[in-house]
């Protein structure tokens, strides 16, 4: 079989159109097919002022896929999560796509029905799927891959994913030849985009920390949206380097030039919400694995949304804060608030980071994946929305906790990230005394603190609560003094509340 070096896009929207773009520049050759001729026309006018000897040959039918290539094919889908996905699979399988034909899912799809279509298509085609981070500049000039499937499909689609993806290196040159690919195989159907889903909860934690540290500064501090970003441009200097903090610093230096006011002062506050950090959030349920700060932030976007209400309820309710006290002592200790805060700041990305790496272990156990974290932590580091200087201490925490399935069961176990944490919990703590003296939210922020004390805490209130279950609904316990597998049960109901053995 002879080297591919001819692609088929399914869906030329903007992350389909990128990735063509994309192809393109990496000498493949791409046959472009969208629904909507408009899309395929634009693609074509920009792939032609390419330079680049590979050629975009618009599709005017599905079928051109077919007669255009030879198998075995290699057709990228870029389309909307769920049916769509199906309903384009169908479409090239009556046009002719074959059992030894490659379709690849790019889209944003749940993890759980990748497994299925895996199932599904079996014999009919060979279904591959490849999560995409990075956004359409990600996915035009490389972006992070986090690919998943069959072994045997994944070595033939590789060179084509590791040729499009991002590329990191440590050197200060970024020269190609010392730079790794941001695209690793991650596992069976299902992993790669589980993987991304879990990223994307990470995400939505890390928008809402930088937010939360807006709102502080903007709110206790009452500096402008200027002022701010200056503030975000120096921490982007040092450890909370991070893409999601350069962009910030962007968009609040931005002036509006309809009203010349800072960008960031006429956006309304409602959050809008695609639902993947929902679907991390209800797999952190159902896994029980705690991750409330992921959980959080899509508690503060569906609190943004309820607008209305909010102002009612601001501009009738009595003002508790009255006082303005706590806003002057944080006023008049400005420098000492900032650093307090940068602190907090990155206790609680660390934080973030753990919680998400520990829903992925609990998780790959459950469904017996092997997942190498080190690698994850990896192929993070360039082209994706995530992209953190972070990453590395990461990596090399799970790189030294053992390969694979890492003998590192949680970030907070390793030396290094454990000692960061001790060293700057104290501004960490002092941002979240600050935040409540001064009435401004920081669920996210909080709650990093929240989990970081709960994994510290030797003995939680947590046999009150079991008590409680056995008194009213008889659940039983165990007792500390004995063997947990021993259950037993109190008849609270009784005049001699004996202690009887259930099990």
């Amino acid at each position: 079989m002879g080297e591919i070096k001819t692609v088929s896009v399914v869906g030329l929207g903007v992350m389909g159109k990128s990735l063509a773009l994309n192809l393109l520049e990496n000498d493949y050759s791409v046959i472009g097919f969208d629904l909507n001729t408009n899309l395929v026309q634009r693609a074509h006018s920009e792939a032609e002022n390419l330079a680049t000897s590979a050629k975009f040959f618009p599709a005017s039918a599905i079928s051109a896929i077919i007669s255009g290539s030879q198998s075995p094919r290699i057709v990228i889908l870029s389309v909307p999560a769920g049916d769509v996905v199906d309903h384009a699979i169908e479409d090239l399988l009556e046009a002719g796509l074959s059992e030894y034909d490659i379709v690849i899912d790019t889209g944003n799809s749940l993890w759980t029905d990748s497994i299925s279509r895996e199932d599904k298509y079996n014999g009919r085609v060979r279904f591959f799927t490849t999560a995409v981070s990075g956004g359409e500049m990600g996915a035009r000039f490389g972006p992070s891959l986090m690919p998943s499937g069959n072994v045997e499909d994944w070595k033939m689609v590789r060179p084509i994913l590791e040729a499009i993806s991002a590329k990191y290196s440590d050197s200060v040159t970024k020269d190609d030849a010392t730079s790794s690919p941001c695209c690793a195989y991650i596992g069976p159907a299902g992993s790669g985009h589980y993987v991304k889903m879990v990223h994307n909860g990470i995400e939505y934690a890390d928008m809402q920390l930088i937010c939360e540290a807006y709102h502080l500064l903007r709110d206790a501090l009452d500096l402008n949206a200027s002022e701010i970003a200056k503030v975000f441009e120096r921490w982007n200097q040092g450890v909370l380097s991070s893409y999601l903090l350069e962009v910030s610093a962007e968009v609040l230096q931005h002036q509006d030039d309809k009203s010349g006011k800072p960008f960031v002062d006429i956006v309304l506050d409602k959050a809008e919400q695609k639902g993947t950090g929902l679907w991390t959030a209800l797999n952190s349920l159902q896994v029980g694995c705690p991750a409330p700060s992921l959980t959080e932030a899509v508690y503060a976007r569906t609190l943004s949304a309820q607008k209305a209400l909010r102002q009612s309820i601001s501009q009738s309710a009595s003002k508790i804060l009255s006082q303005p006290s706590a806003h002057e002592s944080c006023s008049a200790n400005r420098e000492t608030f900032i650093n307090n805060l940068h602190d907090a700041m990155y206790c609680a990305k660390i934080s973030i980071y753990a919680q998400g790496f520990d829903l992925m272990r609990v998780t790959a156990l459950e469904q017996n994946w092997d997942l190498n974290f080190t690698e994850i932590a990896q192929i993070w580091r360039a082209g994706c929305i995530i992209r953190a200087d972070l990453l590395n201490p990461i990596a090399t925490a799970f790189a030294e906790g053992g390969h694979g399935q890492s003998k590192l069961k949680h970030l907070f176990l390793d030396r290094s990230i454990h000692k960061v944490l001790q060293d700057n919990q104290e501004g960490w703590r002092k941002s979240v005394v600050s935040a409540v003296s001064s009435g401004v939210p920081i669920p996210v922020i909080a709650s990093c603190l929240n989990y970081f004390d709960s994994l510290q805490c030797d003995a939680l209130p947590a046999n009150l609560l079991q008590a409680q279950r056995d008194y009213f609904g008889s659940h039983g316990y165990s007792r500390t003094d004995e063997s947990e597998d021993k259950k037993y049960h109190t008849t609270w109901h009784s005049h001699s509340k004996e202690e009887v053995r259930t099990s």
